[in-house]
């Protein structure tokens, strides 16, 4: 899987956001397709193992360590209520981090069915979610992208449901993820009676 780059100084930042303000990463669950700001995209990777957490939703599929730090991974199906579907060779997950309104920061990673490609949607191209008719709750929505997709020799008009990744892991999600992956390493580590005990 393809590794997003992010830079590491202050003036590298200012201008890769300059760049990247109307670029989107699509992917798909089942037939629809989804995007997230590449601002907000880390990387994407395989499937790796994930450690179930107790006492957290059924869409927190558990927890992940990459490259030595524990990241919380959520089914976007799940979380959608769409219907689950079997894992495939294109399945993988997508890390991601997000800023909430206090400016707390959160890095998780997301399970999708495929990512597509990075697409340049200007605002212009934007619209409102509709009242109706959506499968996901409109709080997730940033908007709807107005976009074109090649089929064979022609283009035809496409919309990608772009996502708001801090609505997605609300405030009270998040606390409870934190919480349940405290309580995990609190029971993991234990007193040496404890452990000699067990």
């Amino acid at each position: 899987m393809a590794m997003i780059e992010r830079s590491t100084t202050t003036a590298a930042a200012a201008d890769a956001r300059g760049a990247n303000e109307n670029k989107f990463l699509s992917f798909c669950l089942g037939n629809e397709q989804y995007g997230v700001e590449i601002l907000r995209v880390r990387e994407i990777i395989g499937l790796l193992s994930i450690t179930p957490l107790p006492q957290t939703p059924a869409y927190v599929k558990g927890v992940m360590n990459l490259r030595g730090r524990i990241i919380p991974v959520i089914d976007l199906r799940l979380r959608f209520s769409l219907s689950a579907a079997e894992a495939t060779k294109e399945t993988c997950i997508i890390v991601l981090e997000s800023t909430d309104a206090e400016g707390a920061q959160t890095v998780m990673g997301a399970i999708v069915d495929s990512v597509r490609e990075v697409q340049d949607i200007p605002r212009s191209a934007i619209e409102p979610p509709p009242e109706f008719g959506c499968e996901i709750p409109l709080k997730y929505i940033l908007g709807m992208g107005k976009v074109k997709e090649k089929d064979k020799d022609k283009e035809r008009d496409k919309v990608v449901v772009l996502l708001d990744i801090a609505e997605v892991i609300g405030t009270r999600e998040r606390a409870q993820i934190a919480g349940a992956i405290k309580d995990a390493g609190t029971a993991g580590t234990g007193t040496a009676s404890e452990r000699r005990a067990a």
